[in-house]
């Protein structure tokens, strides 16, 4: 055969080999990975749907511990978790013992203690659920029923690095007043027949309390973790500046990803595809105000990037802020596993799923359909990203196979 001939048959069977990885990996079940990543999916698919009133009855142990034992360096919770659905129902209606304004931040929140001793972040109803919140992608009061759903998001990504979070009804008058602190008491008041506080923090003020309707406040509870894992908190590579007419970094260099891989934690570990799985997390919940983010303290930058304080979500679902998804288009790459799990989410199973796992919350419905339906429509953005990439500099360089299991301690 003439050097030139052999020359075409090498070109034809790389560019076959690169589409068969490509084909293989865009929701195929050729490859060991794809086969691996399907068994994980159905997996979810089969624990999605949680039974309502779920109580443990195989165990001695309290909710609380069994959650407190899930925890690793790599997850909050287990791929599989048959007890879930009986610690979110202790989430949403063990007795309140103790009520205090919340830990600092810029947000109204209250720091309430469950019996048993298990700390818990309550985030009040702002908003209904068809308001639109307009301005800036981070405008707005914190909105709880964001926290519940991107949990569940969470869940069906398959990331397990949120904090477990519930909806719940709250009666401020006999269950928080009667177990409040002084320093939350103060704050509480009343507007017509609604009883409202506006607690301790940043943008707390007395003219924008959060009100019940009557006595019954909505709102969402997150389960606090273990304090054997202490936080360590970072500025997040890509944060906004916050700061009319003052651009950061990476929204004018679009080489400032080569920048971020020379900065330790980003040189080394998963600690950089952590950070692109959770902007392709932000941009599908709408997230653009993620200025921070917390890991587990001296992990060497080995352990997950916990995906906490998720309330500036699903406020514009006729908005996709392409802005939150810099990380991906600027480094071009992303984990196998994401992206053999976004393929299995097209074609409206994402809103299908999230549809299943939030009919069991006490706060459904949580989410309005056009949020919903923008799931579908941002995760159609997300693929066709990536996509880009690939075309551009090919699948080996945007395809990463990373799959990093620390053990429990």
């Amino acid at each position: 055969m003439k050097l030139k001939q052999r020359m075409v048959v090498l070109c034809a069977v790389l560019l076959l080999l690169g589409l068969a990885k490509i084909f293989l990996l865009d929701g195929g079940e050729g490859s060991a990975a794809s086969r691996r990543d399907l068994r994980a999916f159905r997996k979810m698919e089969a624990g999605l749907s949680l039974s309502r009133g779920a109580r443990l009855t195989h165990t001695l142990q309290s909710p609380w511990e069994i959650a407190s034992q899930w925890v690793g360096p790599r997850e909050v919770y287990p791929e599989e978790t048959p007890e879930l659905a009986a610690v979110l129902t202790s989430l949403s209606t063990a007795k309140i013992e103790r009520a205090d304004v919340g830990y600092k931040g810029t947000q109204l929140k209250a720091l309430l203690v469950l019996d048993g001793g298990q700390k818990v972040v309550f985030k009040p109803k702002r908003y209904n659920r068809d308001y639109v919140v307009e301005g800036e992608p981070y405008a707005g009061y914190d909105r709880h029923n964001a926290e519940v759903a991107a949990f569940h998001l969470d869940r069906i990504l398959g990331f397990r690095r949120a904090p477990l979070v519930v909806g719940r009804y709250v009666n401020l008058r006999t269950e928080i007043k009667p177990v409040a602190t002084d320093q939350l008491l103060s704050t509480f008041l009343m507007q017509g027949n609604n009883t409202c506080f506006y607690g301790k923090c940043y943008y707390c003020r007395e003219s924008e309390p959060a009100c019940a309707e009557g006595e019954i406040m909505e709102g969402s509870l997150t389960l606090w973790l273990p304090d054997v894992w202490p936080l360590q908190k970072h500025r997040h590579p890509w944060g906004r500046t916050y700061r009319e007419g003052k651009l950061a970094r990476w929204e004018y260099d679009e080489s400032y990803c080569e920048a971020v891989k020379k900065m330790p934690p980003y040189d080394a570990g998963p600690r950089l595809l952590d950070v692109i799985d959770t902007a392709i997390f932000d941009y599908l919940i709408g997230n653009a105000d993620r200025h921070h983010y917390e890991s587990f303290q001296d992990d060497g930058g080995a352990s997950m990037l916990i995906l906490l304080d998720n309330a500036k979500s699903f406020g514009n679902a006729a908005l996709d802020e392409r802005s939150i998804l810099a990380p991906l288009y600027q480094c071009c790459m992303i984990r196998v596993s994401t992206w053999n799990r976004l393929n299995l989410l097209r074609s409206g199973a994402l809103s299908s799923a999230m549809r299943q796992a939030l009919g069991f919350d006490p706060i459904q419905p949580v989410l309005a359909e056009p949020h919903l339906a923008a799931l579908d429509r941002r995760l159609s953005g997300v693929i066709a990203t990536v996509k880009q990439c690939m075309e551009a500099q090919g699948p080996d360089n945007t395809l990463i196979e990373d799959r990093m299991n620390l053990p429990h301690p």
